[in-house]
Formats: structure tokens, sequence, C-alpha cells
């Protein structure tokens, strides 16, 4: 059978079909968007009437190839990616991730795996490698079942709520003050951050915290960690959540990395684990009408965290951690171009007085450091900010793991200086990269973390973003104006 054969004919989701049918009559839905996550973590795919739920979950449906890469043109009008000479993809729906939208409840929303045309001379029906979440959860599987070991991972979403024109354009400022951790102005977004817990409630996020930010409007809400792929979903869901919350309450839900200078950017501090065993724990948010199939609701707990302390040092992470910080931290500079992935994203590592994380070292609960650990049992990688795209990323984190297990590899000392002052002393520090266009130098000299993108992903990834980079070293900014406009005679 085929790649695409393969994952209709799964064992077990011939059931999952019928459970999403019993949720559609039982929620009343007409419609579902069908979508998947192109290049840039960009949202795309179709919507088609409920009516087709077993037809398409059987058959899918057809898009081009270039959705992967949004359908754009690069700066000599050629579509990246694909052609319009190419066949168009099939996109497969994966019947557990099918939930209710609660801002229209007549609507349906399932994510999608993506695989080549089945009229394809080469390898027809075959994995689309150009499909981020697809590629993620093969790397998930691989990862398990090589090491027994599963990736579980927190995100930090931190972005903006920015006023607009009446013509919709932004006026330039955040809704609020930027006070961190004052609840007066948490307290000034209490409609806006309320209505986003309500739909991501909804929608399977179990919310856990948020507190208001540094930056005029920026708000940071988490939600409990899972595995890599659950939890890229569930990010997802959230950007989405909070465009539709921006909509209704005439906002614009900004995830741009740095649009003010001066105050702090949007990052995305992006957590993990790796675990033995553990037990999905399905409706854990208590719901009594699931507005999705429970398994939408469903986290995974228990089990032996590998990353736990196994010295009596707790501040030093569990062999299996260790080896971990070392792949990673060898990795560093190329996973800068998937943490960091857009022009805008340098900005927040320039403006270096708002604790961006610029140096390539670790060190426990040091903030300076671009990883830290930053609690017994897990460590933070500091340097992804809020564009970034989670399967991408969550790829390479899992073959810079791997990488660091396989060989057995050991971290430098952790550093518990302020990286500053070790340097004054002497310290030789490595910077990371601090331009998109450095980042992609030095994702195309490392192998390991370019097969977390194989085939075509890397090709469409890199033509995307070195287009980006071509397009803003071409580009006359406000900046030139002001610098040179008049600068001579």
């Amino acid at each position: 059978m085929t790649d695409l054969e393969k994952h209709v004919n799964r064992p077990g989701r011939d059931k999952q079909v019928k459970k999403v049918r019993e949720k559609i009559n039982e929620l009343g839905i007409t419609y579902i968007y069908y979508q998947f996550i192109s290049v840039t973590g960009r949202v795309v795919g179709k919507g088609i009437p409920a009516d087709h739920w077993e037809r398409t979950a059987e058959k899918g449906f057809q898009l081009v190839y270039g959705a992967t890469a949004n359908l754009f043109l690069d700066r000599h009008n050629n579509y990246i990616g694909y052609g319009p000479e190419a066949m168009e993809l099939v996109g497969i729906p994966d019947p557990e991730t099918f939930c209710q939208l609660p801002w229209d409840k007549r609507v349906g929303r399932v994510f999608v795996t993506c695989f080549r045309n089945r009229e394809e001379r080469n390898n027809p029906g075959g994995h689309l490698t150009s499909d981020c979440r697809g590629n993620l959860r093969i790397f998930m599987e691989e990862f398990e079942k090589k090491h027994g070991l599963e990736l579980r991972v927190g995100t930090e979403p931190e972005m903006m709520w920015l006023t607009k024109n009446e013509d919709g354009t932004p006026t330039g400022k955040g809704f609020s003050k930027p006070f961190c951790y004052h609840i007066d102005q948490f307290e000034s977004l209490r409609p806006v951050f309320m209505k986003v817990i309500e739909y991501s409630k909804a929608m399977g996020l179990d919310m856990i915290q948020g507190d208001h930010e540094d930056a005029p409007g920026q708000l940071e809400l988490n939600w409990t960690y899972d595995n890599v792929l659950r939890n890229a979903d569930r990010l997802s869901t959230y950007r989405q959540i909070c465009a539709q919350v921006a909509r209704e309450h005439n906002l614009i839900a900004c995830f741009m990395t740095k649009p003010f200078m001066g105050v702090s950017a949007s990052g995305c501090h992006t957590n993990m684990s790796l675990w033995k065993g553990g037990k999905v724990k399905t409706n854990k948010l208590g719901h009594k009408t699931l507005p999705a199939v429970e398994e939408v609701f469903g986290y995974v707990e228990g089990g032996t965290n590998t990353f736990m302390p196994d010295t009596k040092d707790m501040q030093l992470p569990g062999k299996i951690g260790l080896q971990s910080i070392a792949g990673i931290m060898e990795h560093l500079p190329a996973l800068t171009a998937l943490g960091s992935s857009t022009v805008n994203s340098y900005r927040r590592l320039w403006d270096q007085g708002f604790w961006a994380p610029v140096y390539a070292d670790w060190g426990y609960q040091n903030r300076t450091c671009g990883l830290r650990v930053s609690a017994p049992g897990r460590f933070e990688y500091r340097s992804v900010d809020s564009m970034h795209n989670p399967y991408l990323l969550g790829a390479a984190l899992l073959k810079a793991c791997d990488h660091g297990i396989s060989n057995k590899m050991k971290p430098a000392d952790p550093e518990s200086r302020n990286i500053y002052e070790a340097q004054k002393a002497g310290k030789d520090v490595k910077k990371l990269p601090l331009s998109l266009g450095e980042a992609l130098e030095r994702l195309s000299e490392d192998e390991v973390i370019k097969s977390a993108m194989p085939d075509e992903m890397y090709k469409v990834f890199h033509w995307y973003k070195n287009d980006e980079w071509e397009r803003f070293l071409g580009a006359t900014t406000q900046w030139d104006l002001d610098t040179y406009l008049d600068c001579l005679p």
C-alpha cells in the first residue's frame, strides 16, 4: 500500500471516522475546515460541507502543492516551492483532531495530513515531505521507537494586542501600558483574554496561567504541556483563537516578534523534557458535553521524566537530559533559523537590554543564556519567538536530542554567572546568529537539523526564507530615509 492508503486504513481509524459523524450530528455542524500548516506556520486548507465527511475522510481533498508555501511569489515572480505545472496534494483528515469552533457552532475543524497525488509517476500517494505537520508525526514516532522516549513540550506564547484605525490599519500602539505583571493593565484586557480562555477551553486547551508582560498590550497565556505534536496543534489553534477574538474586539492580535523598539519583543520560550511511559487522560477539562472528539481533550500524564536529576545536585539534569542539552547546544546556530525565523526576529536579539537570549550557552535558571534549566526535570529553549513554526522546530529538536543521546554527548559545564559578566572575566562565548541570513547559512551547513526538513521541505523553507532575506536587503526603509536623505552636501 502507499503511504496514503496506510494512513487511511490505519487500525482504529474507521471507528474514529464514525465518532466524528456522531459529533457532527450531535453538535449540528454543517461545515468543516480541513486545515494543514504551511512552511511559515500559517493555517491553510479548504472548507467542505459536513454532509461529505465520510467521503472526504476516505478520499481526501485536493489542493495545489504550493499551498505549503502560502502560494506566494518570490521577488522574481516565481511561485515558491512549486510552479503552476505541479500536481495537487491530497489532504486526508485526522479524525482524532475534530473540534467545533466555539464562535460559530455550525462549523467544525479538523487537521489533515498531506500526501502526494495518487496519479504521480514518482512515489504516488507518498507522504508530502513539505507537510511540516506530517513530518513531525513521523519523526516523533521514529524517536519513540528508537529511544523509547516521548518529547513533551510546553510553550509560552507572548503576543500583543494592538489598536487600529478606522480603516483597519494599525495605530502603532498597544492597547495597554508596558507595565510587566501589573494586574491593572491585565484587567484592562480582561474582556479580551477571558474570551480567549473561553474559546481555548472549548477547543481542548487546558489553560493554566497568564499575565501582562512588559510591552504595550502584551499578554502571555499558557496551557498544560503535552507531546510535541499535540502541543504544536494547540499553539496553532491558540493563534486562530486570538485572531478571532481580535475581530470581535476591533483589535489586532499581533504575533510579530518586535513591533516596537525599546520594549520587550514577543518570545515563545519552549520548555521540553523526555519521558518514558505515561498514559493519555481524556477529557482532562471535565466538559459535560464534549464539543469535539474526546482525543482533543486528551493530555499525556505520568511516566518517568528522564530529565530529572540523578545525582544530589538538583541543578543538573539526568544523563539523558545532559546528552540532549549537548545535542541542542551543538546545533543551536542552525536551530536559530527555525526558532527565530523572520527578519524581524533579529530585532529581538539586537535589542539586548530586554533579556534577549543571544549567547550559545546554558545554565540553571540563567536567563542570559540561550538554553536554561528552568526547573528540575525540564529545560527551556529561549531563542524562540512568537513567529516560529512549532512543527518545524519540534522536528528539529527531536533530531538534535537524538544526536546527543545516540552519540552519548556531554555538554560543557553550565554557566551560573551573568553571561555578560562571564565575558568580562575572559570567557569565550559564541553568539547566536544575529540575522536571518546568517542563521540560514548555519542551517545550510548542518545536516542533522536539515534532516528534520526532508527532501522538498528544506527546498521550500530555504527558498521562502532566502527570498524574505533578499527582499529585506533590497528594500529602502524609513531608516534609510532618516539616515541618508539629508546627509549631503
